[in-house]
């Protein structure tokens, strides 16, 4: 396991670093909007990243709901943070590329409006996840990570059933790129994957290890160091005296 995640931590670096590599040297200018819009090849690949790690949280959060897997609720939060992060990412790109564009910062976009009510539902999961000791925590995680993901088509298809100033979809949409910006876009939104896999597997084993390490904790102060029950004085003594109430008056 330790040997298969160093190889692809090793692989998603070299991949990363060659699609930067092709995204600020390789790929052509854009002819309208300049070097600015090498932007698009972090900020797509990472909507996308995004939306495969908030699908990965949806399955886990079905499957823990179904099976009460300990393991599916852990992959069911890593995703969760994972995509957070990279959400997170694309709320900050997009505006940097939307000022020189369109010529302000931020627009209540229909796509950028979804976008931010998706990060936030998934914060609000995270702060469940983080401030709330109900034995019933999980199960109300996995139902707001449920509602949260039908979100996800929403922002994609919002193009369509809305009137926007987003561009459309260069893949399933009405865009279009020059050849060699596809292949330069393709590299990127692979190296993102891969780095998201990366973080989400990372994220996973790390709270696996937080739990088991939860569990043997509680269970050595319920048992003790010696592996035996803990037993107050008080419980040892007669009648549930305490032993200096059991001698002659």
């Amino acid at each position: 396991m330790k040997k298969a995640f160093s190889i692809l931590a090793v692989f998603s670096a070299l991949l990363l670093a060659y699609a930067t590599y092709q995204a600020l040297v390789v790929a052509p200018t854009e002819r309208t909007m300049g070097d600015v819009q090498r932007i698009f090849y972090y900020h797509v690949p990472c909507a996308w990243t995004a939306g495969c790690l908030f699908c990965v949280n949806l399955l886990a959060s079905i499957a823990y709901l179904t099976w009460k897997s300990s393991k599916a609720d852990a992959l069911a939060v890593s995703a969760a943070e994972t995509g957070v992060v990279f959400c997170s990412v694309v709320l900050v790109t997009g505006p940097i590329w939307a000022r020189p564009v369109w010529g302000i910062w931020w627009t209540w976009d229909m796509r950028l409006t979804t976008t931010l009510v998706l990060w936030l539902i998934y914060v609000s999961y995270l702060v469940l996840r983080k401030f709330s000791d109900s034995a019933q925590t999980p199960k109300l995680a996995a139902v707001l990570a449920i509602f949260g993901a039908l979100d996800v088509p929403l922002v994609y298809f919002s193009i369509w059933f809305f009137r926007t100033q987003h561009p459309q979809p260069v893949i399933g949409g009405g865009g279009s790129l020059d050849p060699r910006m596809l292949r330069v876009f393709l590299i990127n939104l692979l190296a993102f994957s891969f780095l998201g896999a990366m973080i989400c597997w990372w994220r996973f084993r790390l709270e696996v290890f937080q739990r088991e390490l939860d569990e043997a904790l509680a269970l050595e102060a319920l048992l003790g160091p010696d592996g035996l029950p803990q037993v107050s004085a008080r419980s040892r003594s007669p009648l549930g005296k305490s032993p200096s109430a059991t001698g002659p008056a």
